[in-house]
């Protein structure tokens, strides 16, 4: 490229000491020239920025007065700095030298392409995907997530097999590439979500306008995962069920919202059941906990539908249940999926 469009890499903190540690490095080494790092820090009480402040002076540090979570601690930032591009990078990734310029190049060949992420491979075990993120985002037809190399807990290895260039419907907020123009245009993140599928909200938000998200298969990074909260924790467990149901409210035609809803909240019950059977009682807690929650905000997530404008891109929309082709039909990665049945 001959000109370079300035890149923000902006990575939250919340006593995040041993990440940045760990991974600053990688990031701070990346070749692309029109850069500028960004540590938002979210009321950290560990010694995170005085370690920054140590290492790497020329680092901008911006501190929020408390902890807002990944939305809202973004959108605090994101306020506050200038760019044509943000990249929200979570502080457990290592990334490769030239991961931005791919990425970059691809986004502005294409003005309504205005999200992207890379390829996403497991830190602990390179050769596989990431479970947030692999190689980009997809949205079965009852609100499931799920990835390019990644159907519910089962991971692939990276064989070259999803080395192509593509649209996707979500990018991970591990590593996501937005342009700025577009991040205000979306009014950033639902600070509601606190945490979890805040960026699958943010890309279906994107589509609606008639946006386009990417992946692109010449960038990787590697990702720990699970750097906050991991995979047994109950609040990520309330987290990802209450959320998913405020992006189902918000974000589909009212015509499949309610039934679509309506089937979530008596799948969600099943999976209840399952906690309760596994012995998992605070989990079993969190999904009840989370309804009451969706419950509770029905009104004021109902006014956030205020955004379909006739043009949504369905594209990585899927028209099954991913649920069904994993636990019945034993489909357990991409390629199995019927492809035909892709918007």
């Amino acid at each position: 490229m001959k000109n370079y469009p300035k890149v923000a890499v902006v990575i939250l903190n919340w006593n995040g000491r041993f990440f940045l540690e760990k991974f600053l490095p990688s990031v701070y080494n990346s070749s692309y020239p029109n850069i500028e790092f960004v540590i938002g820090d979210n009321a950290s009480t560990d010694d995170s920025l005085s370690f920054v402040r140590a290492s790497y002076p020329k680092i901008t540090l911006l501190e929020n007065t408390q902890n807002y979570g990944f939305a809202g601690g973004y959108n605090h930032i994101l306020s506050r700095v200038e760019a044509d591009y943000f990249v929200l990078l979570n502080s457990d990734v290592e990334v490769t030298p030239n991961w931005i310029e791919p990425v970059i190049e691809m986004l502005e060949r294409d003005e309504k392409l205005v999200a992207a992420q890379p390829k996403i491979l497991a830190f602990h075990n390179k050769a596989k995907f990431e479970h947030a993120g692999a190689a980009g985002g997809y949205l079965d037809r009852y609100g499931y997530p799920f990835c390019c190399g990644r159907i519910m807990d089962k991971v692939e290895y990276d064989l070259g097999q999803y080395d192509v260039e593509k649209e996707i419907f979500w990018a991970s907020g591990a590593a996501l590439f937005i342009k700025r123009h577009a991040w205000t245009e979306a009014k950033g993140l639902d600070e509601d979500f606190f945490a979890h599928m805040e960026e699958i909200d943010l890309c279906w938000r994107l589509k609606k306008m008639g946006y386009r998200i990417g992946y692109c298969p010449d960038s990787t990074v590697y990702h720990v995962g699970g750097g906050t909260l991991n995979a047994s924790n109950p609040q990520k467990t309330y987290l990802n069920f209450r959320n998913n149901l405020f992006m189902l409210q918000k974000n589909l035609p009212i015509d499949q919202a309610f039934t679509t809803v309506f089937i979530r909240l008596w799948l969600d019950l099943i999976a209840l059941i399952k906690f309760v059977f596994d012995r998992k009682f605070k989990d079993a807690w969190a999904v009840s906990r989370a309804h009451q929650s969706f419950f509770l905000n029905f009104f004021k997530n109902a006014k956030k539908r205020n955004n379909h404008t006739g043009i949504e891109n369905k594209a990585g929309q899927y028209k099954k249940s991913i649920i069904a082709d994993y636990y019945l039909d034993k489909k357990q990665k991409f390629s199995d999926l019927d492809q035909d049945s892709f918007f």
